[in-house]
Parts: structure tokens; C-alpha cells; sequence
């Protein structure tokens, strides 16, 4: 039964958090008495305090995304979702959380200066370059991935050819506007948080259900945009998200885009508890073990496919570059660091159960993941409460694009920070400069691959953020080390990633060398992305190995 493996993968996260996640806690003597960075530069717009519960939301919806939904079932479907549920949870306990906790804690404790500048103050400035390089790249394979599921969201289509869409594109669209109105509200004209809760979550309710009846002649209209032009217009909303005050979009649609996690969490878990439905896809996949295809090798390919739902760069860029700003009290570290890694955990293994529930050679299976995960939600609903199959499928859609938003807007606004940085860029002018370069290189990779790109970027993304992981955490140990702390917690989880998204890449870069030194075949397009990119990765991250390496061990015997 599915409920069986689900109910005890989330009992082991819960004890989970609640052990390993204590003993973290001890090991970064948080202090409540110590002010945090939001309440010392109190600015209004970078730096804003705001309750745990808020930032719970703005965090979680920002760091989980489709990540923890497209991951899981891509590896479910190439290798079973055996192998994926042990990597979930396992890596989401021992690796993902300790990264995002430490990195989170590490950022507050220096006044929320971003990684790189605790890279530069304990490793040296030629480190903070690279560390610096490889986030902003990192960041733009971000983008570029999450821009085009979006975009391929707004073009679903049902299996009996219902274009559901438009729909989620207007919601989209209304629900921004939403999150807009709600930031006036409680920043111009302090609403209670808890009215602002009342009013607009039935508000984005009803816009989800006004989404599902739009009239034909909308439908049509909006069927006609291909995606290449929503992918335009997604990056257009990018250019301007990341550029306007946190408290006018990102708190109040990150704490709205929370609720609607919580609410699909619900979903998911109410559909698994009573659902009664049974195990049907294969625990592993046999075929896809058995290729002799590199890229579908279950070392290491598993581990950079799964990406945010186990462990993922991306969080610490966001802890230490918007939460770590806005953090009331020291130990709230631990409910939005570590907690928010388990509960995207959770979405994870609740993605994986919307595979399980199908019989292998089920044509839902060819779908789009973000299609087969909600089908899932809606089978849940209409067989458990009768809701009407169409409804529900709109809704976790548009669930779906508002994870993705939250991570979009927030990572072109952390792109533009690191490149400021970077560049040592100050001026306001340099905003908005540093804002177009960052976009530059989604809309050039976009506009000139074929369509579902985010296929050809998914590899290089998740071995990108999984190897930005493991130097975040070489960098947490290194600070650790050098100010007499134990570190191993850290480091031991370093090692592993390290090895296995090092591994990924050489497997990434293979055939571009292959057809360079063989001259075998044609050079494709994505064949020449992956090997140009993953070299790049792949040297920034070997020096920042033997810059960690100088400065651990040939300083310390030299002194």
C-alpha cells in the first residue's frame, strides 16, 4: 500500500528533525539574546524582520518549487521510486538539512552576508570569485529550467485534449496581482497578517475556480501563445519581480505561494491516507538500470535528478541571501532551515506516490511530471471526495506555477546580487544592469533550443546545484575549522555530494570531447551546451578544492 511507505517515510523525517536536527542546533549554540541582521539594518526593503510563520512560508515556497516534484518522478521513472525514497529521505535528514541550517545560521552570524563573502573572509578573495562564478551560473540554470516548465505548464493539455492551460495562465497572471494588493495592504496600511489571510487565500481560491471556466473565445486566444512567448513574458515578470521592494511581491506572494503548498500537501496527504490505493509502478525499474546509457547510470545520475527534494544548493543561496535578512530571532534558524528541507522532502515523497499509483505503461507516464503529479492530486480528490476531476487538475497546475514563481523571481534576485557583488557593482544603475545580464543568457538559451529545454538543462542543473551544495558546505566547514568548532557534520555530507556530482559532470562532459577528439557524428546543440557548461563547473570547482586545501592544511603547516 502506498499510504504504508508514505506514513513511515514521514515518521522517519519527523524523528528526524527532532533528533539530528537538535543536535545541529546544540552544535551552533543559537542565542536568542544575540539581534539578528533584519533587526539591526531594519532598511524596509532588504533587511525586514517578520514572524516565523511568514517566513516559514516565503522560504519553503521559495526554495521547494517544481524541484521537489519534477526530480522525484524523473528518477522514479528511470530508476523505480525504491531508489528515490531512500535518497529522499536519507539525504533530506543527514546532507539538504544540515546544508540549509548551517548555511542559514552562517549567514545571520555574519551580519547575512551572502556564502561568498564568508568564503572571501575565511578561504581568501581569489575563492570568493569563484564561489561567486559558480553561484551565478548555478543561478541562470535556475532560471532557464523553472522558466520553461512554467511556460510548458500554461500549454497543458489534457489527455482528451481539454487545454487546461489558459486557465492556469490567467490565474498565474490575477494571483501575482493578488500578492501585489496583499504586500500594500500590510505594509502601507498595516493589516493584520491573519485578516490579510482571511481575505486573499479565498480570493486565490476563487481565481483558481474562475480559471477553470474562462470562455471559449479566452481559451482560444490564449491557447495560441506558443511557449516561447510565455517563456519571453515569464522573464519579462523576472526582470521586474527582482528589482521591486520585498515587501510589495516576494513576502506576500511567498507567504501566499506557502499556503498553497500546504494546501497541495494536504491534498496529497488526505488522497494517500484514504485513498487505499496500491503500489503498482515497479520498486525499480529494470530497464532503465540495466542501460548502458551514462546518463541513466544510478551512480551518480540519481542523486543530481532528485536534486531539491534531498539536497540543493539553491536553498543556501536563499538563506543567505533573502531569508538570513529577514530572520526575527536566531532560533528560528532551525523551523525555516532545517524544517523547510523536511517539508519539501515530504512534497517529494508525495510526488512519488502520484507515480506509484500507476501501472507501468500507463500513457499518463509519458506526461509532462508536472502533468503526471497533478493527476495524482485530482484522481485523489474525485474518487475520495467527488470533486469534480477538471477542478482539481486546474488547481494543483496552478499550484505547480506558483512554486515555480517563487523560486524564479527569487533566484533572478539573488543572480543580480551575485553578480553585483562580483563586479563590485553599488549604484542603483548596476540593478538594473546586473538584472539584464542574468537574463540575457536564459532568453538566449530558450529562444534557440527546441521546445521542453528544461530536459536539456535538468542534468546540468541538478548536478550544478547539487555540487553548489557541497561547496557551501566545504565552505561551513572551513568556517567552522577555523574558528576551533567540530565540523564533521558537515564535512562527511561535503565528501559524498562532492564525489558524486564531480562524477555526474565528467559523465556530462564525456561526448562533447568524445566528438572533439573522434570527430564522431554530428555536434548537437545539447551535446555542446552540457560539455561547454560542465567544463566551466567542472574547473571552478576543482580550484575551489585546492583553494580549500591551502588554506586548511598548507597554511596551517606553514604556520
Amino acid at each position: 500500500m502506498i499510504v504504508t511507505m508514505v506514513v513511515i517515510s514521514v515518521v522517519i523525517l519527523a524523528i528526524g528533525y527532532f533528533t539530528y536536527g537538535r543536535m545541529i542546533t546544540r552544535k551552533l549554540e543559537l542565542d536568542d539574546s544575540k539581534p539578528t541582521p533584519a533587526c539591526e539594518m531594519n532598511d524596509g526593503v532588504d533587511y525586514a524582520p517578520v514572524s516565523a510563520s511568514m517566513l516559514l512560508g516565503q522560504h519553503f515556497s521559495a526554495i521547494a518549487a517544481a524541484g521537489p516534484i519534477v526530480g522525484p518522478i524523473l528518477a522514479a521513472l528511470w530508476f523505480g521510486w525504491l531508489p528515490a525514497l531512500l535518497w529522499i529521505v536519507l539525504g533530506a535528514i543527514f546532507i539538504g538539512g544540515v546544508h540549509d541550517f548551517t548555511s542559514l545560521t552562517a549567514s545571520v552570524r555574519h551580519k547575512a552576508a551572502s556564502m561568498g563573502e564568508i568564503v572571501k573572509q575565511y578561504m581568501s578573495p581569489t575563492s570568493q570569485k569563484l564561489f561567486l562564478s559558480f553561484v551565478w551560473l548555478a543561478l541562470v540554470y535556475v532560471i532557464i529550467a523553472f522558466t520553461d516548465i512554467t511556460a510548458q505548464t500554461f500549454k497543458a493539455v489534457s489527455q482528451e485534449g481539454e487545454a487546461f492551460g489558459p486557465g492556469v495562465a490567467v490565474s498565474s497572471l490575477v494571483y501575482i496581482m493578488l500578492g501585489v494588493l496583499m504586500g500594500v495592504a500590510l505594509h502601507r496600511f498595516k493589516m493584520k497578517l491573519w485578516v490579510a489571510t482571511a481575505i486573499f487565500i479565498p480570493a486565490i481560491l476563487i481565481v483558481m475556480w474562475f480559471g477553470t471556466m474562462l470562455p471559449e473565445s479566452w481559451v482560444t486566444r490564449i491557447s495560441a501563445i506558443p511557449v516561447k512567448g510565455w517563456e519571453v513574458l515569464l522573464l519579462v515578470y523576472c526582470f521586474a519581480a527582482s528589482l521591486v521592494p520585498m515587501w510589495l511581491l516576494l513576502q506576500p506572494r511567498g507567504y501566499l505561494g506557502g499556503w498553497f503548498l500546504y494546501l497541495t500537501l494536504a491534498a496529497g496527504i488526505v488522497g494517500v491516507l484514504f485513498g487505499g490505493y496500491e503500489i503498482k509502478y515497479p520498486a525499480f525499474n529494470l530497464d532503465g538500470l540495466k542501460s548502458a546509457d551514462s546518463a541513466r547510470m544510478v551512480f551518480p545520475i540519481l542523486f543530481i535528478t532528485v536534486a531539491c527534494g534531498a539536497c540543493s544548493g539553491f536553498h543556501g543561496i536563499v538563506s543567505g541571501g533573502t531569508t538570513s535578512r529577514q530572520l526575527r530571532k536566531e532560533t528560528d534558524a532551525r523551523v525555516i532551515g532545517y524544517g523547510a528541507m523536511i517539508l519539501e522532502a515530504v512534497v517529494a515523497v508525495l510526488a512519488l506516490a502520484t507515480v506509484m499509483m500507476l501501472a507501468k505503461g500507463d500513457p499518463m507516464l509519458k506526461s509532462d511530471p508536472n502533468y503526471v503529479y497533478a493527476n495524482g492530486l485530482a484522481v485523489y480528490m474525485r474518487d475520495i471526495f467527488g470533486i469534480r476531476y477538471g477542478v482539481v487538475l486546474a488547481f494543483a497546475l496552478l499550484a505547480f506555477s506558483t512554486f515555480v514563481y517563487d523560486t524564479l523571481d527569487v533566484s533572478t534576485r539573488l543572480a543580480r546580487y551575485v553578480l553585483q557583488e562580483l563586479m563590485g557593482w553599488k549604484s542603483l544603475a548596476s540593478s538594473f544592469v546586473a538584472t539584464g545580464i542574468t537574463l540575457s543568457l536564459p532568453l538566449l538559451f530558450l529562444l534557440t533550443t527546441k521546445e521542453k529545454g528544461y530536459l536539456v538543462a535538468w542534468p546540468i542543473f541538478g548536478t550544478s546545484n547539487q555540487l553548489l551544495a557541497s561547496l557551501t558546505l566545504l565552505a561551513i566547514s572551513v568556517w567552522l575549522v577555523r574558528t576551533g568548532r567540530k565540523a564533521w557534520f558537515t564535512v562527511v555530507p561535503m565528501v559524498f555530494m562532492m564525489a558524486m556530482t564531480l562524477w555526474s559532470l565528467v559523465l556530462q562532459i564525456r561526448p562533447l570531447f568524445r566528438h572533439l577528439t573522434t570527430g564522431e557524428g554530428a555536434l548537437k546543440t545539447d551535446t555542446a551546451i552540457s560539455g561547454i557548461v560542465g567544463s566551466v563547473l567542472l574547473v571552478l570547482a576543482i580550484w575551489l578544492l585546492v583553494e580549500a586545501y591551502r588554506v586548511l592544511v598548507v597554511r596551517r603547516k606553514s604556520a
